[in-house]
């Protein structure tokens, strides 16, 4: 059969095909622990899911406007305006089917063929496919672990050209759990209004930040210049809601018209269902969220006080999401020249799931995501020191 070019260049998701792998080798029997999807082991609050049964007994089964339903729009923009008075309005919000959606459609209606974007590595593995879908040219911007994987204006700066049209940011940061504080991003989103561009702020571990860290928003910035930014954010993260697949971006009306325009040709509304639960998600209180904060946060120093016993290992601290992102190329030998050979090591001699950092444009590393249960995240982690060391023997 004959497919389309953009079909057969675009590589799967790095995440998901790792996970796959972990789960045909605990089919055929394996004692396999994945350390590699970003899903919290947290189940969806109560009285979301109540939300969702209610909708389905009321006959909420119907076709919704394609931007989302009115009330879920207002809804998502107050959440901007409660946490980070952002003076949003519902035509500054379009749901989409999760913030994956929301990202794919800013960029395809932003992205002329040959435009350039720029995207700070270490990036989440979908950005650049997205880039690569709407015809663009993916320009990344390389930071590294001994900078705590941040970029600097300047950095952009030395690979900005007059085909730069946009630069998508991530804090708290898949993969690195990093977060940029208020004064670098503010010089970041300086440097996209002197420049003219857009810069989309990915948000979706802003309630997974812990203290005295803090999450800076760029929300801010998007209320004095709209036209320079845009704001995504979602519940997969936050209210454990993966499964659901619902997000939202906040951005001015006329890209918000326009990515409606090309959801409306794609998949039209999200689900009704779903919509009704992240409208409960959205308006409550969010009790549970602190309690599965507090959790990941215990999680996340297991997870650094047994990295910190891996020979030739460094890891930047993580301060948000559920990820750290070890720099392991002291362990490369000659058999394991990289990330992928790496994690290929691992799964077959630790049983032990991790992603190539390849997969993030940093092959120094390897991803962890440590949102498995305690026991099994230590035991884990145990079995990777091991191996490691057995490396050169």
């Amino acid at each position: 059969m004959r497919l389309a070019d953009r079909v057969v260049a675009l590589k799967p998701s790095a995440t998901l095909a790792v996970n796959a792998i972990a789960l045909e080798l605990a089919k055929a029997g394996r004692d396999i622990i994945s350390l590699s999807v970003g899903e919290p082991d947290f189940d969806t609050p109560p009285s979301v899911k109540a939300a969702a049964v209610r909708a389905i007994e009321e006959g909420f089964t119907k076709y919704t406007a394609e931007a989302g339903m009115p009330e879920l729009r207002r809804a998502a923009a107050e959440y901007f305006n409660r946490n980070y008075e952002a003076g949003a309005g519902a035509e500054n919000i379009l749901i989409g089917n999760g913030g994956k959606q929301c990202l794919f459609n800013a960029v395809m209606s932003l992205l002329n063929p040959g435009d350039e974007a720029l995207l700070p590595a270490p990036y989440w593995v979908s950005y650049p496919a997205m880039i690569e879908i709407a015809g663009g040219k993916t320009v990344v911007v390389k930071s590294g672990a001994e900078r705590g994987f941040k970029v600097r204006p300047e950095d952009l700066e030395r690979h900005f050209t007059s085909r730069t049209r946009i630069c998508i940011l991530n804090s708290p940061s898949n993969p690195t759990g990093v977060i940029y504080t208020q004064a670098e991003m503010d010089a970041l989103a300086a440097w996209a209004v002197e420049r003219k561009i857009l810069l989309i702020s990915d948000e979706i571990y802003d309630q997974l930040v812990y203290a005295p860290a803090r999450h800076y928003s760029l929300c801010g910035w998007w209320k004095k210049h709209p036209e320079n930014f845009a704001v995504v954010n979602g519940v997969s993260k936050s209210f454990a809601m993966t499964g659901w697949r619902l997000g939202y971006i906040m951005a001015h009306p006329d890209l918000i018209k326009a990515a409606g325009k090309l959801q409306g040709q794609s998949t039209s509304n999200v689900c009704s269902i779903t919509q009704k639960a992240a409208l409960a998600a959205l308006a409550g209180p969010m009790p549970e969220l602190p309690v599965m904060r507090a959790s990941f946060e215990r999680r996340r120093k297991l997870t650094m006080e047994a990295i910190a016993s891996w020979p030739g290992v460094f890891c930047p601290q993580p301060h948000g999401a559920f990820y750290v992102f070890p720099d392991m190329h002291n362990v490369y030998s000659g058999k394991i020249s990289g990330s992928t050979a790496l994690c290929s090591y691992l799964l077959e001699k630790a049983g032990v799931a991790l992603v190539p950092g390849e997969a993030f444009g940093e092959d120094d590393c390897v991803r962890i995501s440590y949102v498995t249960e305690e026991k099994t995240l230590v035991r884990a982690l145990d079995k990777i020191r091991e191996a490691l060391f057995k490396v050169n023997k």
